[in-house]
């Protein structure tokens, strides 16, 4: 599976709203893409928002390089996340708003410049540097999205359906991009998808989620061809 890099290991983590609690069982994710699968409202979004730090957990660990994600400051973790949202602001130039991953200021150094320029140059962007939200298309507000979470140079990036709202040519563009951009750059990456051709795309394995429970099912083929028992209304 995957290439190298440190090592995520979840333990007797649970989480979630209410009473629908999801115990997720111990396991630990090295370098590659995995594909998380489940139902509506199984918790999928919910695990990667208690990993970036947005939600709460119940209790549980997650170590990564010897520290407890879950005890850190949000701004601390080793994390970037991308939203089914860009989030990108539409007053500002695309290269405005790529800077913000670094900072806020209005002035960047020319060490910051390029390194902007270097992240829009491997998202495709170069020459769309002045350009806002609105003057690009949906694949290159995407890319732009991406650019900015790249800029953050964070071990682990979550996905939490980013590419969903775009058209099947433009999705495959983009997942092979974050394909060949998280080897390169030896990351740990979970995927929210409701497509299992997206993950088989992709996902070196495959996390289900369903009934109060998360688990890693392993290789991406072999886990969508065995589908258990507990997953089996959801595929149909």
């Amino acid at each position: 599976m995957g290439w190298g890099a440190d090592m995520l290991s979840i333990k007797n983590l649970k989480f979630g709203h209410g009473s629908h609690i999801v115990v997720a069982e111990n396991t630990a994710f090295g370098g590659g893409i995995y594909g998380v699968i489940g139902p509506s409202g199984s918790g999928k979004s919910t695990f990667l928002n208690t990993l970036a730090g947005f939600h709460d957990c119940q209790s549980g660990y997650a170590i990564f390089e010897d520290g407890d994600l879950l005890t850190q400051r949000v701004e601390d973790r080793p994390i970037a996340m991308l939203f089914q949202s860009n989030n990108l602001f539409p007053h500002l130039t695309i290269f405005r708003n790529v800077a913000l991953a670094m900072t806020s200021r209005r002035w960047l150094t020319k060490f910051q410049q390029q390194q902007v320029s270097n992240a829009l140059d491997r998202v495709g962007l170069s020459g769309f540097e002045n350009r806002k939200p609105g003057e690009l298309s949906g694949g290159q507000q995407s890319r732009a999205a991406l650019a900015r979470v790249l800029l953050q140079k964070k071990p682990i990036l979550l996905l939490d359906e980013p590419f969903a709202a775009l058209g099947p040519a433009m999705r495959n563009e983009m997942l092979d991009l974050v394909k060949e951009i998280a080897k390169i750059d030896n990351q740990i990456v979970l995927l929210v998808t409701h497509s299992p051709d997206d993950a088989l795309r992709i996902c070196d394995q495959t996390i289900f989620v369903s009934n109060k429970r998360l688990w890693l099912a392993g290789d991406t083929k072999i886990a969508l061809q065995n589908i258990p028992s507990e997953m089996q209304d959801y595929f149909g």
